[in-house]
């Protein structure tokens, strides 16, 4: 963790770590950030929303009540945070992102980190949970309603100590000569290994659903060589790659709100 000492810079405006990464904004002008503002929080009002509506099916309807749907719900909202964090952005961005103090900095940064983070761990744990599903050929896992509870707060754990780990010392308040270009209090290889990390989950993920695939196709080939090839049969081969497309469409979506949190699309 850094220290205090007279090299350290807590005291400074994010406005002096701005400059000593030569990073310039965009003046906008009032209209312009009120059209941005609002056309941002109806987007973000509607993410709300339909999240809600997401968590509030499952919640409510016995029919969504196993592992999968459950952890369907906590992708969910870990995307209504996602949602709550972007709306607090949108009001905090622009010249007043010069104007924020370290620790709000930090605040805002690790809100967004935090459900980015939730959004694609879940994302793994999703990949698995269909993984074990597959491949005893069930349409649900037999994890127990304990150990998906024990998974989701793993989830949240591990996504809070991400959203934390630059306000905990990995920074370059001490040491601005290490400080990134993209992100002015980040350090460059606090983002590095942010990267790094995503891109490793992906290939994981790739790794999963491929090996899904490939058993799936297998599957198939020997039950149409032993079935008169039932409707139900030959649906489930389709239903699977689905299931793959759209996680994997999922997470190329949180890959670039992850670009967004880490300043590779600037502020507005």
């Amino acid at each position: 963790m850094a220290r205090y000492n007279v090299s350290c810079y807590h005291d400074k405006p994010m406005g002096f770590f701005y400059n000593n990464s030569n990073i310039t904004s965009d003046e906008w002008d009032r209209t312009q950030l009120i059209l941005v503002q609002c056309a941002g929080s109806i987007c973000c009002c509607f993410i709300l929303a339909a999240n809600a509506m997401i968590i509030a099916a499952v919640v409510t309807n016995r029919r969504f009540h196993y592992p999968f749907y459950y952890l369907l719900a906590n992708l969910a909202a870990s995307d209504f945070l996602a949602g709550i964090a972007y709306v607090y952005l949108m009001f905090n961005t622009g010249q007043i992102s010069r104007d924020l103090t370290v620790q709000g900095y930090f605040f805002r940064q690790g809100l967004l980190d935090t459900s980015l983070s939730a959004s694609l761990t879940n994302l793994f744990v999703i990949a698995l949970e269909r993984y074990i599903s597959i491949m005893n050929w069930k349409v649900h896992s037999n994890l127990t309603k304990r150990r998906v509870t024990l998974l989701i707060a793993l989830v949240w754990g591990i996504s809070i100590f991400m959203g934390a780990v630059p306000s905990l010392g990995w920074n370059c308040i001490c040491s601005l000569d290490l400080c990134s270009t993209l992100a002015p209090i980040f350090s460059r290889s606090y983002l590095i290994f942010w990267s790094v990390s995503n891109l490793v989950l992906f290939l994981i993920m790739v790794a999963v659903y491929l090996r899904i695939y490939i058993y799936v196709m297998k599957k198939t080939v020997v039950l149409k060589a032993h079935t008169s090839g039932s409707i139900n049969r030959k649906r489930t081969p389709v239903k699977l790659i689905k299931t793959v497309m759209t996680v994997l469409g999922k997470f190329w979506r949180c890959s670039f709100r992850s670009g967004l949190a880490k300043g590779i699309v600037p502020d507005l």
